[in-house]
């Protein structure tokens, strides 16, 4: 199984020759269709929404993620193993969730061009080094005969929560997803949904939020802001039927304070 991640669209021949060129090399191959509505050069959105999904496919599965500014530049090609998964994409970052999440990650520069399909564009790689790449790897073939394994491979800055008071905690919005829901980067590690005392509180965007759940239909009929822990694992802000980021004018990296209500040993951090 290959899975495809692109900022290609769909209106455009991209997507189509990329699964042409699989195909080709591996017609027995099953691709799904992650996504190719990623916002244009957004890498840390393609990041995100790879490492919030790549789990839930069949261990074994190779994962082909496109959103690649610097094609054609020195940027490297790469896979990386981890998780019972291979990745294939660009070394720009794209795969910073899955390096955050998984342990024992092995990264591979791509330097074998017999594996790549020719002549090589400057401008899609997607089609002429990572889906042929992607193809070999479903056939059998082993990242170590494709490429040399290295360590200094590009990391995205995810940013921490952190303790800046007693029991209060500085968190950022790391995602926006198409409903204007803001996603944090708090966790259950920081606010537990059974730990909520009636004074535990978020500020985000110049508003206090006071209402916490546990889904999002309990913001129903409200027209004020309200959190929630969402389904990739972190603290979402949410506003019924409409969109929180847009409510708040919010973008990514914006901060997001917690004031936990309780003592600092109840609120997940404790000082470093």
């Amino acid at each position: 199984m290959i899975t495809l991640l692109t900022d290609f669209g769909s209106s455009d021949y991209f997507v189509p020759a990329v699964k042409g060129v699989i195909l080709s090399i591996n017609p027995d191959t099953r691709i799904v269709d992650i996504t190719h509505d990623v916002a244009a050069q957004d890498v840390h959105f393609a990041a995100f929404t790879l490492g919030a999904c790549y789990h839930n496919f069949p261990a074994g599965a190779i994962h082909l993620a496109v959103v690649d500014p610097g094609v054609g530049s020195s940027r490297r090609a790469i896979m990386v193993e981890a998780g019972g998964h291979l990745f294939v994409g660009p070394d720009n970052g794209i795969f910073s969730f899955v390096y955050a999440r998984e342990t024992g990650v092995r990264v591979f520069h791509i330097t074998r061009d017999e594996f790549f399909r020719h002549p090589v564009s400057a401008t899609f790689h997607g089609r002429d080094v990572f889906a042929p790449v992607a193809a070999h790897l479903s056939r059998g073939v082993k990242p170590e005969e494709i490429g040399e394994e290295i360590g200094d491979y590009i990391r995205l800055e995810i940013p921490r929560p952190s303790l800046v008071g007693q029991g209060v905690v500085e968190g950022h919005i790391i995602h926006i997803d198409h409903f204007g829901n803001c996603i944090t980067n708090l966790t259950e590690a920081e606010l537990e949904p059974d730990n909520i005392s009636p004074a535990t509180r978020m500020y985000f965007g110049g508003h206090e939020i006071s209402r916490f759940g546990l889904c999002f239909s309990e913001a129903a009929n409200r027209n004020d802001l309200f959190a929630y822990p969402g389904s990739a694992g972190f603290w979402e802000i949410a506003l019924w039927c409409d969109s929180a980021a847009k409510f708040v004018n919010a973008r990514c990296g914006d901060e997001v304070i917690l004031d936990c209500g309780l003592r600092i040993a109840d609120c997940g951090l404790a000082k470093e």
